[in-house]
């Protein structure tokens, strides 16, 4: 029992700093961005890499070792859409990360470049529906702790 609590605590926490780094992301891509603005949205777009993984990780080793069993969460329909969102999440993440790469390296390359605000703008609307997204997780997974959409 106390092994199945600490699975859910340190999931748990994964996802609060998973939230906490998109969070940041959202916040930081509302206003003008200078070049260390910029470089900041990139460590935050690494630790919510990190974050994310550690969700999954962590995810993975309660279905495998929590107290429930993988047999109870992979009999409700709910976990998978959980799954699905997560992942759905995670593809969406991929341009923003590609782009703050690309801000650095324009910024490396030409230090007077500027953000255009359209591209900053564009980021900011795929962070927040990622934000917007994961919200909805949380919805499935009490479902599922709660046995409903056991099939």
């Amino acid at each position: 029992m106390i092994a199945d609590a600490i699975l859910a605590y340190l999931h748990f926490t994964a996802i609060f700093l998973l939230f906490s780094f998109l969070t940041a992301q959202a916040m930081l891509l509302r206003a003008p961005l200078d070049d260390r603005g910029i470089r900041l949205l990139g460590r935050i777009d690494i630790f919510y890499a990190v974050s994310a993984v550690a969700v999954l990780a962590t995810g993975m080793l309660r279905l495998g070792f929590g107290a429930k069993g993988a047999d109870f969460h992979l009999s409700h329909w709910p976990v998978y859409a959980k799954v699905g969102l997560f992942l759905v999440v995670g593809v969406m993440s991929v341009k923003p990360t590609l782009e703050f790469i690309g801000w650095r390296r324009a910024l490396e390359h030409d230090p007077a470049w500027k953000l255009p605000a359209a591209a900053q703008g564009a980021m900011r609307r795929i962070v927040m529906l990622e934000l917007h997204l994961a919200a909805l997780i949380p919805v499935f997974a009490v479902m599922m702790a709660r046995g409903l959409g056991y099939s």
